[in-house]
């Protein structure tokens, strides 16, 4: 056989030549098309006039031969790894991400976490969306960090987070720790929930929202004035429930290497204890020690827990919950 190249086409009506003659859909423009396909799956071919030839990768439509984004905010940092260099940058706060060339980039969502309760339960974690090959068009996006929620006060509830938000990646925040009164002792939902105050009658707490969201149900605590308070939930384990007068722990959050670095997310703030507090990790914080101090704060930026105040000499505070933060990455 010869060894001659293949020149394929496209002309304006959509129509390849050069291989075998096949058509694809054309429409005249991309409301059209999301009407004739409302529910695209990978894979699919289409032609928008003025546009061109687009592609569905499973989250958007991209043009063919699409290639990595580019940002010119100042990165955060930069790094290379199995011989692909890497560009990053961190919004801490709110802002804008500037992307003068449409492409994907590797994305990391966390919602902030909530507070903990008053003289009650962990505060909850916010949810993490971890994607990689993110579609970015060229365009200037605002970037929303979700602030955490507040610690309860006067046997109050902790307040929950806030979502952060990037285009269409949405991460909720955690739901706030129950406190220490029959109205406020129920943990809030969240993308995981908060832990329960003591003299919560019941043995669960909602995991999530949305049903979609993946999170974990804060601990509960026995029907008893001096039990300690349930754990929040992280997000990647279910707090742990009060036993006697001991607290339970913040459920486990997830680390993640975008910056080459591994950090720590999302865990659930620790219950306040009657004596025992519940620890914390993976950012989250710890309850009351000794049951007569007031709940740690999360660390700012992880979206986790804070922990619940303590309840043996009154109602402690509960801790605040740490902020979200949006880490985009791009191949240089």
């Amino acid at each position: 056989m010869g060894g001659g190249v293949m020149t394929v086409n496209i002309n304006g009506a959509g129509s390849l030549t050069g291989l075998d003659a096949v058509d694809v859909p054309v429409y005249a423009d991309a409301t059209a098309r999301n009407a004739a396909i409302p529910s695209p799956v990978a894979g699919q071919i289409v032609f928008v006039t003025g546009t061109g030839s687009l592609v569905y990768n499973g989250t958007a439509w991209v043009a063919l031969g699409v290639g990595a984004a580019n940002f010119t905010n100042t990165s955060t940092g930069t790094y290379s790894s199995g011989g692909i260099d890497y560009k990053y940058v961190e919004f801490l706060s709110s802002g804008d991400l500037i992307v003068d060339q449409a492409g994907f980039a590797d994305i990391l969502v966390v919602g902030g976490g909530a507070g903990g309760g008053s003289a009650g339960g962990g505060g909850g974690a916010g949810q993490v969306i971890s994607t990689t090959s993110f579609y970015l068009p060229v365009g200037t996006h605002t970037t929303t960090i979700g602030a955490g929620g507040a610690g309860g006060t006067s046997s109050g509830l902790g307040a929950n987070g806030n979502r952060s938000q990037l285009l269409s990646l949405i991460a909720i925040p955690g739901g706030g720790g129950g406190g220490a009164t029959n109205v406020t002792r129920k943990g809030l939902q969240g993308a995981s929930s908060g832990g329960d105050g003591r003299d919560a009658a019941t043995s669960t707490t909602n995991a999530s929202i949305l049903p979609s969201v993946t999170g974990f149900a804060g601990g509960f605590t026995a029907a008893s004035a001096y039990s300690g308070n349930g754990g929040g939930g992280g997000f990647s384990a279910v707090g742990g429930n009060g036993s006697g007068y001991d607290s339970g722990i913040g459920g486990a959050g997830v680390a993640n290497l975008l910056t080459n670095v591994s950090a720590n997310y999302a865990g659930g703030g620790g219950g306040g204890g009657y004596f025992g507090a519940g620890s914390a990790s993976f950012g989250g914080g710890a309850g009351g020690a000794s049951g007569t101090a007031a709940g740690s704060n999360a660390t700012a930026n992880s979206g986790a827990g804070g922990g619940g105040g303590g309840g043996q000499a009154g109602a402690f505070n509960g801790g605040n919950g740490g902020s979200g933060i949006i880490i985009v990455r791009v191949v240089v």
